[in-house]
């Protein structure tokens, strides 16, 4: 979602026009997207399956199973996904003076991130501590700290933007926040427009189904299958 070195930035195009649904505009890199992709279907960080279907904790039955948290064991391509967040970080949001981690997957990248460019950074708990200070930021924010939120995927966006509001109720400006995937549910779509934030992220579902097509994961047989899945997945597989 970034130009990549050398392009011409006169080619930022906004996401309505392709196909990933996003509410906003931002520079998006197919390439870099399609390479992500490729790295969670060969790492096996995403998991596909339409004929025997995953069940989620929200009782959905899905096609797709996530889950970045297994690319922090192979250092090549962590890296790459470092440096993708990098990249966005100079061409989108070079004006944040904070990085902000969602616990609990997002907490590795954020400090990855914050190493790199040299910034400060805190993780955000889904709720506070029942004991001891009972935090729910566990760093330091002030008042009039520019922070980026970093997650590891964002599906609907209801919990990742749980973040995004108590860092704005203690006084921090929520620069917009940016993740490795999405599954670009119109739902999140809708949820990031209200809250006013703008988010990125390295690849999304789209990109991974082409890319899976190619790399002979999937036959083209089971696209219509995974598009209808992504459209309404409450109601898939009932």
């Amino acid at each position: 979602m970034f130009v990549s070195s050398g392009a011409d930035e006169s080619k930022t195009i906004c996401l309505e026009e392709v196909k990933t649904l996003y509410f906003c505009c931002m520079i998006y890199d197919s390439i870099y997207a399609a390479k992500v992709a490729e790295i969670l279907l060969k790492t096996k960080a995403v998991l596909l399956s339409v004929d025997q279907p995953f069940t989620w904790a929200s009782g959905w039955k899905s096609p797709i199973y996530c889950d970045n948290r297994k690319l922090l064991s192979y250092p090549s391509e962590r890296k790459i996904i470092v440096e993708g967040f990098i990249q966005i970080f100079k061409h989108a949001f070079s004006q944040a003076t904070k990085i902000a981690g969602v616990a609990t997957a997002g907490i590795p990248w954020a400090s990855m991130i914050a190493e790199r460019l040299d910034l400060p950074m805190v993780y955000v708990r889904p709720a506070p501590k029942d004991h001891g200070l009972q935090n729910q930021i566990e760093g330091e924010v002030f008042q009039g700290d520019k922070a980026l939120v970093v997650e590891d995927l964002i599906s609907t966006g209801k919990s990742s933007l749980q973040v995004v509001d108590v860092l704005r109720e203690a006084g921090v400006e929520v620069v917009g926040m940016m993740a490795i995937f999405t599954y670009a549910f119109p739902v999140a779509e809708k949820n990031f427009e209200e809250k006013k934030c703008v988010f990125y992220t390295l690849t999304d579902y789209p990109s991974l189904i082409e890319k899976a097509v190619e790399m002979n994961y999937i036959t083209m047989s089971y696209v219509s299958l995974l598009n209808q899945w992504r459209q309404a997945p409450e109601k898939w597989g009932i």
